[in-house]
């Protein structure tokens, strides 16, 4: 089955075809500017030119920067305020011409580092979190997402976690790595006292300097960078499509497995 996944981000569309069992891109990525404004029909259309450079394809996933619930939009806080409430899904599969399946894109991302990356393999409780703009999330429990949580809104200081912990405070108020990574660790700690996870996977731009604040976190629970990188919401998106191919149920790569290839 061939399966196209495509990561809507702030500032890029991006999408290319991808083997769902072994997590593996089969084409070179195809990107277009995210449309400004980014209204419901701009971004249907710039979603469409990208999948219009893959032909054959037999289902799409896509991944959306809110929180999403049953293929609808229900948060918008960085894109246009007209997807409230806008059925992707549909919207998506009816120009497309396709079965389409709309996921968050930080549990996107962890989707795929869960099933082929820093999380494979891992049992309890595992925390992926994306260091950009804001700071995305993504929540397992034995290899099985729990969908649109949002613990860069977690409030830290009266504001939302992310204000002071994302990647874009670093750069915005010019904060070197030692001060950046004790926002992190305060950020870190609370989520610790909260679920108690076994693992912290570390995702976003910013996971590529990991050895510039890692050393510089006290934590007690493990952390490791993220490993597909800019990849990681494509894959896991196909690897959603790929399961929702005839079945429903939790999203794990045995049941990604079966869906693409019938066993």
């Amino acid at each position: 089955m061939a399966i196209l996944g495509i990561d809507i981000g702030g500032s890029g569309v991006k999408g290319a075809p991808v083997d769902p069992v072994r997590g593996e891109l089969l084409d070179e990525r195809y990107r277009v500017p995210t449309p400004q404004p980014s209204d419901v029909s701009a971004v249907v259309e710039a979603v469409a030119e990208v999948a219009s450079r893959f032909p054959g394809y037999d289902r799409v996933g896509l991944t959306f920067p809110g929180v999403v619930v049953d293929g609808v939009i229900r948060s918008a806080a960085n894109v246009d305020r007209s997807w409230l409430d806008a059925d992707a899904a549909a919207l998506f599969a009816q120009r497309l011409g396709r079965p389409v399946a709309v996921l968050n894109d930080a549990d996107a991302a962890g989707v795929a580092e869960v099933a082929f990356g820093a999380g494979r393999e891992q049992a309890g409780l595992t925390v992926m979190l994306t260091f950009g703009t804001g700071i995305g999330s993504a929540l397992f429990l034995d290899g099985v997402l729990m969908p649109n949580t949002e613990f860069g809104h977690l409030e830290l200081e009266g504001v939302d976690a992310e204000v002071r912990a994302s990647d874009r405070a670093r750069e915005s108020e010019d904060l070197g790595w030692e001060r950046w990574a004790q926002r992190v660790q305060q950020y870190l700690r609370h989520l610790e006292m909260l679920l108690s996870p076994r693992l912290f996977i570390i995702g976003g731009g910013v996971s590529k300097k990991a050895d510039r604040y890692f050393p510089l976190i006290d934590i007690r629970t493990a952390m490791v960078p993220a490993a597909l990188l800019n990849n990681a919401g494509i894959i896991g998106a196909a690897v959603t499509a790929a399961q929702t191919a005839g079945r429903t149920g939790p999203m794990t790569v045995d049941a990604a497995h079966a869906a693409a290839y019938g066993s």
